[in-house]
């Protein structure tokens, strides 16, 4: 066999299969309707768990969709359906619901699985390429992934109909995840460890807070504000009403432009920058970060209800690995 590679097929054959991919997608746009709104629907007031199965390459599909409901506040397993028949479907409730992949809608091993969901009373949700299959006619709620050819040269090898999908068990989870609620915050609790953990902290995992707050009064005078921006160390120093509400902030800058001008006998309100950048505690440490950098500062005062409750570092931010 001749190792030579002809760079101009190999091209073509490349962009045969994403241009095929993307339309097996696209084709999918149409086929949101009632059907999709029921998927979730279903999925949504499940009380137990998304029983996800299929065989083949759709069980490598089936697995990824699980792990993603699982990761975006759905609870969720992959049910491998040969295994499921001998013992595995003792993990099968009755509250859960089934959510079956098949291009053709004859797999055998799946429909194996049949006669045990069905005594349970599980719903069954399908993602199939042929809404008019055994698997279809079963099915409580069926989505016609189907597409008009395979990427693979010999239209054999599963490829657009497995990324198409791949596609719609993304947008189930997604389409799930918004109707739920779910929030950043629920994220995180189930994402803590890693750069991903690290992108979901929030403000008020990170920021210093109590005695480590640097504040002084507005009419504190200089030379003793000066003494507590510098035990706190973070370069700046927040200046707070009779009543504790943050009207101001002394930075560094604030310092040397008063310089030599009596400075040390000065109230900090005469010193200070009024009205201060500042963020919430519930704010993504992410957010805080673009902050940061956008305005060129290097620390944001945290407040609720216009007092001061913490002060964030852009160094806190970077120990983290919040970039």
């Amino acid at each position: 066999m001749d190792s030579r590679i002809d760079g101009a097929r190999v091209l073509a054959l490349g962009e045969r299969v994403l241009r095929l991919e993307a339309e097996s997608v696209l084709a999918l746009l149409p086929r949101l309707g009632d059907q999709f709104v029921e998927a979730v629907a279903l999925l949504q007031r499940c009380r137990g768990r998304v029983i996800v199965t299929a065989m083949g390459k759709s069980g490598i599909i089936g697995r990824k969709i699980a792990s993603t409901l699982a990761s975006t506040g759905t609870p969720a397993y992959f049910l491998h359906p040969a295994e499921g028949v001998h013992g595995d479907l003792g993990m099968v409730a009755r509250e859960d619901v089934m959510l079956a992949l098949s291009n053709s809608g004859e797999t055998e091993e799946v429909l194996a699985v049949l006669p045990a969901i069905k005594r349970l009373g599980i719903p069954l949700l399908l993602l199939t390429g042929d809404p008019a299959s055994t698997l279809a006619r079963q099915a409580d709620v069926v989505l016609n992934v189907g597409v008009a050819e395979e990427a693979c040269p010999m239209n054999l090898a599963p490829t657009s109909s497995t990324t198409a999908a791949l596609a719609m068990g993304d947008a189930l989870a997604m389409a799930l995840l918004d109707s739920k609620g779910f929030t950043a915050r629920d994220f995180k609790m189930l994402h803590p460890g890693g750069q991903l953990g690290a992108r979901l902290k929030f403000v008020s995992d990170l920021m210093h807070k109590n005695d480590r707050l640097p504040l002084a009064a507005a009419d504190q005078v200089m030379a003793e504000a000066i003494v507590v921006m510098t035990e706190k160390a973070l370069g700046c120093l927040g200046v707070v009403d009779e009543n504790g509400y943050l009207k101001g902030i002394i930075t560094d800058g604030d310092l040397r432009r008063h310089m030599g001008d009596g400075l040390l006998a000065k109230r900090a309100q005469e010193i200070m920058t009024p009205a201060p950048k500042t963020v919430s505690p519930d704010l993504l440490a992410s957010a805080a970060l673009e902050l940061i950098n956008a305005t060129r500062i290097t620390a944001l005062f945290v407040v609720e209800n216009g007092r001061p409750v913490g002060i964030i570092h852009v160094h806190d931010l970077l120990r983290a690995g919040v970039a």
